[in-house]
């Protein structure tokens, strides 16, 4: 059990979930609301398609937080319903029933009128002037993993999918895009406009997603756009111009893409994830317009979620590297096939660095080092780290070296979409299906100790043969500024690497014991590292000059921490922050000055981070 987990959970197919989809499931949604910035609500109607799964159920039980119920109803008859809101339970929300007539076929169709609160986690307002264009306000959601119920009544565990409709009010000096195909637009009055969405693929209720603000597009590809606020079109249609590559590579891998549209949306910076995968349209942050192209690897992340994520999803968040771990697997496929092998298991290199330091942040024994891990009582996002992605990652790796190679793992990706598509489904149902496709190898993945990978806590006991060409010259150049020996007098081989071995070579460097503070400058200012605007490597940069102990570098990363949301880069250096005791105090003041301006999220994790919440 993690740390600090409660001894219950909320039902027994989900720990972080009220509902009992097994009694009774909601099968489909549609939504007519209206988005208010004035009072920061989202206000309206949803109208639930519900089936009876269990003979004689007699409530419905969905996920709520802090929402104001004022009625629910049936459809046809508009007779009140009778329900209960229950009092809150921690982190997780309040339970809802709703009682069900005795009339009631097996399936049925309710209304709820709902509001949400304004602190809801699920939505980011943003004032005007937070904005690029500083023109309009701006909101967008963020609902993985368990905040659709700060916005809306829902059966909030992934188990649930269902398709769904909407219809999305606003000022008409604005936008809606939701995670599901546009179907126009009509005035809704003289200064407002309704906007019509419909996703006929069933999802689960973290995957619906809107944004609404002053927005723009560009095609760049067959099913693609690029939408942003104006200020950052040309940078953004750039940037993402392999996306179509990507996904037709993606297709090789996974089969047909088989959601209709691909759109990107570039959010502001307060958005706290590299990417989220909401279908039709993934959102991402503004830090990966690097101007060269070089961190798009997270295009291919969501990209691969079409298939492993979305179209197969995790039964619950304890099994969130079903997800994750296959999505980074077929990434790095992705870049193998565009870029070249070397690429790939470079980037496997990269994946077990990370997994390393997130282990050291946890501590080797935590429960959240664990690839399954015990949920109980603990929020989901309290377990997120690169533990689910990178672990997952290195067992599929390490799987497809048993079993014969790419080709052999490639066929059993297919096999495995295939199989699954539209389920949630287990970690058990995910290795019963691996020995049913490698019938003839249970020899082979025999030998797999399965239980050091799923269940036990820290680093695999065994790590995965990668190829080590690409890494070692970023090894051997970290060496020497280790030892400080033979150090190079001009920049030549550092220049010459991809930014990504660049990343890999502060990376090594992190992972060691801090260099003296004069031989860190004196990299720095050989290989122009101040200047750099990529950040990945910024963020490296500035942790290196702080675990030192330089604060040469103070006022770059105290205006860093403040220009960008994006928890990745955020956090590492926040922690490194409070680590050095002369600059402690000011880091906590820059971060309680920012807090109203960043994501609930991240403001959440920093805060901890920061030890503000003890």
């Amino acid at each position: 059990m993690a740390e600090g987990a409660h001894s219950e959970r909320l039902s027994l197919g989900d720990p972080n979930s009220f509902s009992r989809p097994e009694d009774c499931v909601i099968t489909d949604l549609s939504l007519d609301i209206e988005v208010d910035f004035g009072r920061k609500v989202v206000k309206g109607k949803g109208t639930y398609t519900c089936k009876r799964v269990s003979v004689g159920a007699d409530v419905l039980i969905l996920d709520t937080d802090r929402l104001t119920i004022s009625r629910v109803y049936c459809k046809d008859s508009s007779t009140d319903l009778q329900f209960t809101l229950a009092d809150p339970v921690d982190k997780f929300g309040s339970k809802l029933q709703i009682i069900l007539l005795s009339t009631f076929s097996s399936e049925f169709e309710i209304c709820i009128d709902f509001e949400n609160s304004p602190t809801s986690e699920g939505l980011q307002w943003l004032e005007k002037e937070q904005t690029a264009g500083k023109r309009h306000p701006y909101m967008f959601s963020q609902f993985e993993s368990i905040m659709a119920r700060t916005v809306l009544p829902c059966q909030d565990t992934p188990s649930v999918k269902h398709p769904y409709r909407a219809k999305v009010t606003v000022n008409k000096a604005l936008t809606v895009l939701m995670s599901a195909v546009p179907q126009g637009s009509a005035a809704a009055s003289d200064d407002k406009v309704t906007y019509e969405f419909f996703q006929k693929i069933p999802i689960p209720s973290y995957l619906i997603a809107i944004a609404v603000g002053d927005l723009v597009s560009r095609k760049i590809g067959e099913r693609s756009k690029v939408w942003t606020e104006p200020e950052m079109l040309d940078a953004a249609a750039y940037e993402f111009a392999e996306t179509d590559t990507m996904l037709k590579t993606a297709e090789d891998l996974c089969g047909p893409y088989i959601w209709g549209v691909y759109d990107l949306l570039v959010l502001p910076p307060s958005f706290p994830f590299g990417g989220m995968e909401n279908p039709c349209l993934t959102f991402v942050t503004p830090t990966l317009l690097a101007g060269d192209r070089s961190a798009t690897s997270v295009i291919a992340h969501e990209i691969s979620h079409s298939w492993t994520g979305n179209l197969v999803t995790n039964k619950n968040w304890e099994h969130f590297w079903l997800n994750e771990g296959h999505t980074v697997f077929v990434e790095r496929k992705i870049v193998g096939r565009m870029y070249g092998e070397q690429h790939r298991q470079f980037a496997m290199i990269g994946g077990w660095t990370a997994l390393y330091e997130a282990v050291k942040d946890f501590g080797e024994t935590h429960g959240f080092t664990h690839l399954v891990p015990d949920l109980t009582g603990s929020h989901p996002d309290d377990a997120f780290s690169r533990v689910p992605y990178d672990k997952g990652a290195a067992l599929l790796f390490y799987i497809e070296s048993q079993v014969g190679g790419a080709d052999a793992m490639e066929g059993w990706l297919k096999a495995y979409v295939q199989k699954f598509k539209g389920q949630a489904i287990t970690t058990d149902e995910w290795k019963d299906f691996l020995y049913s496709y490698f019938a003839t190898q249970h020899d082979a993945l025999n030998k797999i100790d399965w239980q050091n990978w799923l269940y036990s806590p820290g680093m695999p006991a065994t790590k995965p043969v990668y190829d080590q060409t690409l890494f070692t010259a970023c090894e051997t150049l970290a060496n020497h500024w280790l030892a400080g020996t033979d150090l190079p007098q001009d920049s030549a081989v550092f220049d010459g690497f991809s930014t990504n071995q660049k990343v890999a070579f502060l990376s090594t460097l992190l992972i060691k014991d801090p260099m003296p503070v004069d031989r860190v400058l004196q990299m720095g200012a050989l290989y122009r590292l101040p200047g750099v605007n990529n950040a990945e490597i910024k963020t490296r940069w500035l942790q290196l000059c702080l675990r030192a102990g330089s604060d040469s570098q103070l006022d770059a990363t105290l205006k860093f921490v403040t220009d960008v949301g994006r928890m990745k880069f955020l956090r590492p250096i926040y922690k490194d922050l409070y680590k050095l005791d002369s600059v402690r105090q000011q880091a906590i003041n820059t971060f309680i000055a920012n807090r109203p301006q960043m994501h609930r999220i991240t403001a959440k994790m920093v805060a901890e981070d920061l030890h503000l919440n003890e």
